[in-house]
């Protein structure tokens, strides 16, 4: 799993930036965005403590996201998340 995380580093970092401005900017007119940074903080968390049981998380993504279908009328950076994520969702599910 080790592979994962250096495989996915640029992602993790970009989503680390971007998670906080997209939901202080989306978050009250886009409150899913709300759980999709909650989700995403546990997914973080757990990689940093090497807890690769991730199964969970990126199904409730999956869920709040409709599978990361991307809201009409919404920022460059809040479509860069749900493709981040995404590309996340899809390298866990090869490993």
């Amino acid at each position: 799993m080790k592979k994962y995380i250096e495989e996915n580093q640029e992602i993790l970092k970009q989503l680390d930036l971007f998670v906080p401005i997209v939901n202080k900017v989306h978050g009250k007119n886009h409150p899913e965005f709300n759980e999709v940074k909650r989700n995403y903080e546990v997914i973080d968390n757990k990689l940093k403590n090497n807890d690769f049981n991730l199964t969970v998380e990126f199904n409730n993504l999956k869920k709040i996201t409709n599978n990361y279908k991307i809201p009409n009328g919404v920022c460059e950076s809040y479509e860069a998340v749900y493709n981040m994520l995404e590309k996340l969702d899809n390298s866990f599910n090869k490993r």
